[in-house]
């Protein structure tokens, strides 16, 4: 069975003879990372982190008694919490609070069994409180992790993970279909959503115990309108709410954060589904394109779908009222559902005009509203809407904003999302699976697309774990800073449409590797030439995928014998 695995997962250019390595490489390292993950005795997770204070949910898997030591010096720890006894399998949510601004805090966890008599410790976490303005900093984003699918599969996920932690960042986000609820939404037990949400923390407490961790909900959370409704307290969204806040702790409105003020029945409270706060030079909004008072199906479409007045007024506010150099805006999709990036952020209450792209009708659909979401973000400046959904990188930008799309955490195939919704994007689409790094200045904001890759898969040296597949800068940064830009500029493909010979012209000399697919997938040409003959092939729309010594391009081809 290991064999035929590993003949799966090569890549067939690698040379056969080779397997058996491969194999005790790749099957030592899956065995190293789930046996690390199962022993763990206990997951930490930290969220919330303010400008004095931040939470750690710790969970053990036995009854324990705990309390933590933090300071600013590593191994010398002046602050303790008081001591605490928990229920094994239960997160208790600790608050570190009295904390500096702008200050790298250490931290240990120091535990026993109860009734037992001495304390083992946890090693030494950090993590750091609000920066200040002008102060440089970096975040992560992942998004549509679907290991409850199997879409996402949990070896790859831990590389994306152990990239992440390599960057160091402040904390990280992740953009939805985490949890993946709403799979079996009439039949889906509590005890099956309590599962499904403690899946992860083995996962994400490899890196959390250190780098704080937010959520944004996606459409399989199942936490919408429509399952709200739906034989309540006993329904999905209540339930998954439920589940989602008991295992990680998300921002609620206070002197900190803003954010949805309503309390909500059946024990929910605050859902904490939308919220905002300001780290260092920029302005981070947190949106919830499901839970939003107007929808009218479990799949709203149109002007159907709605952020609800509440919202959308809030974002109004947030934006108008924020001085931040910098503004960036998250949620799972635009509109919540559909595919693509600008084409959909022209449409309906995001853009204000009918799916024919002539009709503006926002006045009428939303009377009294003022102006379409895409146009507040234009006149308050955001830099960029990052958005998860579609599987896919993929850059884009529409009056100044940039619309950027995250592809996969966990996608062991590298290209579920390239051959399923690249055709919804106009620009800059790319394959692979892996996350974003977002570094901040006072005067630069800096975008890494950090690509994740098995061992077998980086053999043939065309590529590496951790490599910079796409890189962007917005604002007054350093020849240092813009050194990767975007190197696919200088690439022209011509003619487009084409009917016999297809050119590829990139800085006058050959790209490593060129691929034209097809729209279901099939690979028709793969090689190193500048001239692709498409004479025999069949009419239609394809991709065209340009590998350099930098980056990967992906265009639309369009050919037409007529």
């Amino acid at each position: 069975m290991i064999q035929n695995y590993y003949q799966k997962i090569l890549p067939k250019h690698v040379n056969r003879t080779k397997c058996k390595i491969v194999s005790i490489q790749l099957l030592f390292f899956l065995f190293v990372k789930i046996n690390n993950l199962l022993a763990q005795p206990h997951s930490i997770i930290l969220g919330r982190p303010t400008n004095n204070s931040i939470t750690a949910s710790i969970l053990f898997e036995q009854n324990v008694e705990f309390y933590l030591t933090f300071g600013t010096q590593s191994n010398n720890h002046t602050n303790q919490t008081p001591n605490f006894t928990n229920i094994s399998g239960t997160p208790d949510e600790i608050d570190m609070q009295g904390l500096q601004t702008n200050t790298k805090y250490y931290y240990k966890v120091k535990y026993k069994p109860v009734g037992a008599t001495s304390y083992s410790e946890t090693q030494e976490y950090s993590f750091h409180t609000q920066r200040l303005p002008g102060s440089e900093f970096s975040f992560t984003l992942e998004t549509d992790e679907h290991l409850y699918d199997k879409k996402g599969v949990k070896s790859i996920y831990q590389v994306c993970l152990d990239n992440q932690k390599k960057d160091n960042p402040d904390f990280m986000m992740s953009l939805g279909d985490i949890f993946g609820d709403d799979h079996n939404p009439f039949t889906i037990t509590s005890d099956s959503l309590d599962i499904l949400h403690k899946n992860y923390r083995p996962f994400l407490g490899t890196l959390c115990h250190s780098i704080p961790f937010y959520v944004c909900l996606g459409n399989h959370e199942g936490e919408n309108d429509y399952y709200l409704l739906q034989n309540p307290p006993n329904n999905l969204a209540i339930n998954a709410t439920l589940w989602r806040k008991f295992y990680y702790p998300n921002p609620y409105p206070n002197s900190f954060y803003s954010g949805n003020t309503e309390v909500e029945q059946f024990g929910v409270d605050y859902p904490e589904n939308y919220y905002s706060w300001t780290w260092g030079d920029a302005l981070f909004v947190v949106l919830d394109v499901y839970r939003n008072q107007c929808d009218t199906s479990s799949k709203p479409k149109n002007w159907n779908w709605s952020l609800g007045y509440p919202q959308y007024t809030w974002l109004k506010n947030t934006l108008e009222n924020s001085t931040a150099k910098f503004k960036f805006v998250f949620a799972h999709h635009v509109r919540g559902q559909g595919r693509g990036g600008v084409t959909n952020a022209k449409l309906f209450e995001w853009g204000g005009y009918e799916q024919n792209g002539n009709n503006y009708t926002f006045d009428t659909n939303r009377p009294g509203w003022g102006k379409p979401i895409h146009q507040l973000f234009k006149d308050n400046g955001v830099n960029i809407f990052f958005q998860g959904h579609d599987h896919v990188f993929a850059h884009e930008i529409l009056d100044s904003v940039t619309y950027q799309a995250l592809p996969m955490a966990a996608d062991s195939t590298y290209e579920i999302g390239m051959l399923a919704n690249a055709d919804a994007y106009l620009t800059d689409t790319l394959d692979g699976t892996g996350h974003i790094k977002v570094t901040v200045n006072n005067s630069c904001v800096k975008v890494d697309y950090v690509r994740a890759y098995l061992p077998a898969d980086t053999l043939s040296g065309l590529h590496q774990n951790g490599e910079i597949a796409f890189s962007y800068t917005i604002g007054e940064c350093s020849t240092q800073s813009t050194n990767n830009i975007n190197k696919n500029e200088n690439i022209l493909i011509y003619p487009n449409p084409s009917t016999n010979i297809l050119n590829i012209n990139y800085n006058n000399s050959l790209p490593k590797k060129v691929k034209l697919i097809n729209g279901i997938g099939q690979t028709f040409l793969q090689n190193n030439t500048s001239l692709i003959d498409v004479s025999e092939f069949p009419n239609g729309l394809y991709y065209l995928v340009v590998e350099t010594e930098n980056s990967v391009l992906t265009n639309k081809v369009i050919i037409n014998h007529k």
